[in-house]
């Protein structure tokens, strides 16, 4: 595949060597597309020798060849990273004075922007305006990750990791659809840890790679992301506002608050279903004897409440009209009142319920039989089932599952990459969404 890497002038430039590094090592081809800026941060022979092609910032230099134009129409993909506050307001304004800009003008192929900046200039108004236009557009703008940036500021808008920018551009290029742009999902991810004493907990061997491939896979088909993670170590996906909780407990918490104005629900999650009824201040000592039996209390069901939660909120959603009693024409009352103009069909507000929510049981035997059930007691619309065990599910970065659909038709997933399940489940989310 032919890639161009458009690099901005901003600090985290010189991450972008990493991100080349991945695009050759895989076998792509890359084109370096700086701006004039860029290239007072890594120098244009640095980015010929990584890519093994010529490095121009002017649209004057080879004219013969017409590269402000041929670059682009090329290109499979463009990846803008790190893409400053200026590119994206030259991107979202057509603006064309250097090479960069004439590429993403030409470009018929997917574009990717992986922003980087001060947390300022990220949540100004106006960028946040010109990121809203390009996503409108069908451009993939990855939200950027919060840490440490120039000197001593910490907040949004660090570069994220070029492993995982790298992550999102492997599912662009592979053609997924942008079916959950502009829809706001919550995944789980992670086994919660309850503790006994402040150096024990039970736990379980979930490693979060299944939920992390959800919500990459989420991010390159267009959507908001939240991650609730629970104990994982893995780097966090590029694009997704990430929440770490340890326990049950915390987990529901978090998970419940970005569920209140979210379209999907998706719990990944290995959540402990009993914790210790009493948790020792002080560590355990070991005693002569026999130790002392530690009694375990019930964690809360989150995802049995999601469903509980939602069929509240639309039981108390006004009804739409009836033939027989049709409603009024829309005024300001009635607007107030949440109702579409002319009064035919109330409005779905954020903040009433997840319109789909899908649930995971891990099962060590009776799988399909103990998942048929779990579906019907839940409350979920999809329940994904897979076996558990040694060597099976946790921990591996593949895995094999059926998807249990509420009044439908079971979807078998064959062994394969954790993201391959990811992009199944998408589907049947994608698909469930008005």
């Amino acid at each position: 595949m032919k890639v161009v890497l458009g690099v901005s002038g901003g600090i985290a430039a010189y991450k972008a060597c990493e991100l080349l590094r991945l695009f050759t090592e895989s076998g792509h081809e890359v084109r370096v597309v700086p701006t004039r800026e860029a290239l007072k941060f890594v120098g244009a022979p640095t980015w010929a020798a990584l890519s093994g092609n010529p490095v121009s910032a002017e649209v004057w230099d080879d004219v013969h060849e017409v590269p402000h134009v041929r670059i682009g129409k090329q290109a499979d993909l463009v990846v803008v990273a790190p893409a400053t506050a200026d590119v994206l307001a030259r991107a979202a304004h057509g603006l064309a004075g250097d090479l960069l800009t004439n590429t993403l003008l030409t470009a018929t192929c997917p574009v990717v922007f992986a922003p980087a900046m001060h947390t300022e200039m990220w949540q100004h108004p106006a960028t946040r305006a010109n990121v809203e236009t390009l996503r409108e557009r069908g451009a993939v703008v990855i939200d950027p990750a919060v840490g440490r940036l120039t000197g001593a500021d910490t907040g949004p808008g660090r570069l994220p990791d070029p492993a995982e920018i790298f992550e999102v551009c492997l599912r662009v290029l592979r053609g997924r659809p942008r079916d959950l742009a502009g829809r706001k999902v919550v995944v789980s991810a992670g086994g919660t840890r309850e503790a006994i004493d402040p150096v024990r907990y039970l736990g379980n061997r979930s490693s979060g790679r299944q939920g992390y491939a959800l919500a990459r896979t989420a991010v390159a088909r267009g959507a908001e992301v939240t991650l609730v993670a629970a104990n994982v170590t893995l780097p966090d996906p590029a694009g997704a506002k990430v929440v770490r909780v340890e326990s049950a407990s915390e987990l529901r918490d978090a998970v419940l608050a970005a569920a209140a104005d979210a379209d999907a629900v998706v719990m990944a999650a290995a959540v402990a279903d009993f914790r210790p009824a009493t948790r020792h201040e002080a560590k355990i000592k070991k005693t002569d004897g026999e130790p002392e039996p530690i009694f375990l209390a019930k964690n809360p069901d989150i995802l049995a409440e999601l469903g509980t939660l939602r069929r509240e909120a639309r039981a108390a959603q006004p009804r739409p009209a009836t033939a027989a009693q049709p409603l009024p024409a829309a005024g300001p009352e009635l607007a107030a009142d949440g109702l579409e103009p002319g009064g035919v069909v109330p409005r779905r507000e954020r903040g009433a319920y997840p319109e789909v929510i899908v649930g995971f049981a891990a099962e060590t035997h009776d799988v399909l039989a103990n998942g048929q059930a779990k579906l019907a007691r839940k409350g979920c619309d999809l329940l994904v089932v897979n076996q558990v065990g040694e060597g099976l599910a946790f921990g591996t970065p593949d895995n094999a599952a059926t998807v249990l659909v509420a009044g439908g038709d079971p979807v078998e997933v064959p062994f394969g990459p954790k993201e391959a399940l990811a992009d199944v489940v998408w589907d049947l989310v994608a698909a469930r969404l008005p």
